[in-house]
């Protein structure tokens, strides 16, 4: 059932995913703007309204405050930045001045790899929640697991630290599967639509930028989604099996990857559960200093890709 509706203000609001957005001044109409609001309020969705670089023109800011929503806003250096939620299309070249509730970062391969620790304490320092996202995703193609793998023991390493001391920032890649008991995925297409410039609905940004006619409805007609069932967990036969609950399940890789929205490649299966054993190491790093979610428990596995337990998953459900 939808839960959130997404806004994109205009065609180059910022991704807060894998996708890019192309470089364009389209701002959505504003009889479509009034109309998608009108269509949260009657399905009693919470709006998340995406913007760009670029100041709102005039009349927007008071149709967006009308209703309660979240803004998810571009980091820009030199401009104080507002938003429930902040995007870092980079790493930032200076030190965090505020408090942000939530930042995303989205990098590249070597931008992650990069990440230096002093930024990385400063992030628990000045964020409850940090989500990192891997941009350019064509070279996942050849992603180098065992430098993330290192990476996350690098990371987690400071953040088992700052949970010590007192600071206990949520990191997506890290935290996130020690605190779920069930998978907690992106959701598009079954929680979550989109409303894009153009005044159509799509199953999230990225297939708005992908295939723009891919629409599945616009704000005068009913969405119409195509197979919708295959957006749920139940339909998906490797996810539905796996316990790496943080994964974002992302459906327009899996179509991108696959060629189906239900099945997700090994790339993101294998990192998905690489962060998974991070989150158990620095899970049992954190008792070791003290009583920390007791009766969480995350058990060990001898396997990255779950593909390979097809076999056994198919013998339980005879």
């Amino acid at each position: 059932m939808l839960q959130y509706l997404i806004i994109l203000l205009n065609e180059s609001s910022t991704s807060f995913c894998h996708y890019k957005v192309p470089k364009s001044n389209r701002w959505i109409d504003l009889d479509d703007l009034r109309s998608g609001i009108r269509f949260a309020m009657m399905e009693n969705l919470i709006i998340q309204f995406v913007y760009p670089e670029e100041h709102l023109p005039r009349g927007y800011a008071e149709i967006i405050n009308s209703i309660d929503h979240i803004d998810i806003k571009p980091f820009k250096e030199g401009r104080k930045t507002d938003g429930d939620v902040v995007v870092f299309n980079e790493l930032p070249m200076n030190l965090l001045e505020k408090d942000y509730p939530t930042l995303i970062f989205r990098l590249t391969p070597q931008e992650f790899f990069d990440i230096p620790n002093y930024l990385v304490t400063q992030i628990c320092q000045f964020t409850e929640r940090v989500n990192v996202v891997i941009r350019d995703i064509d070279p996942i193609l050849a992603w180098d697991f065992d430098r993330y793998k290192d990476k996350l023991e690098e990371i987690s390493t400071i953040v088992e630290q700052e949970y010590i001391s007192g600071s206990t920032t949520q990191w997506n890649i890290l935290t996130d599967r020690m605190m779920l008991s069930e998978m907690k995925n992106c959701g598009a297409g079954d929680t979550t639509i989109t409303l894009a410039p153009n005044g159509k609905f799509y199953i999230c940004p990225a297939f708005y930028y992908d295939e723009m006619e891919d629409s599945v409805g616009d704000v005068h007609i009913v969405i119409n989604i195509p197979n919708q069932h295959l957006y749920k967990l139940e339909y998906a036969p490797i996810c539905r099996h796996c316990d790496a609950y943080q994964c974002k399940r992302c459906v327009w890789l899996n179509r991108r990857m696959t060629g189906e929205v239900n099945t997700p490649s090994k790339e993101q299966c294998v990192t998905s559960h690489i962060e998974r054993n991070a989150s158990r190491e620095l899970l049992y790093g954190i008792r070791k200093h003290g009583e920390f979610m007791s009766g969480t428990e995350i058990k060990e596995i001898d396997y990255l890709d779950p593909f390979e337990k097809r076999e056994q998953w198919q013998q339980e459900n005879l």
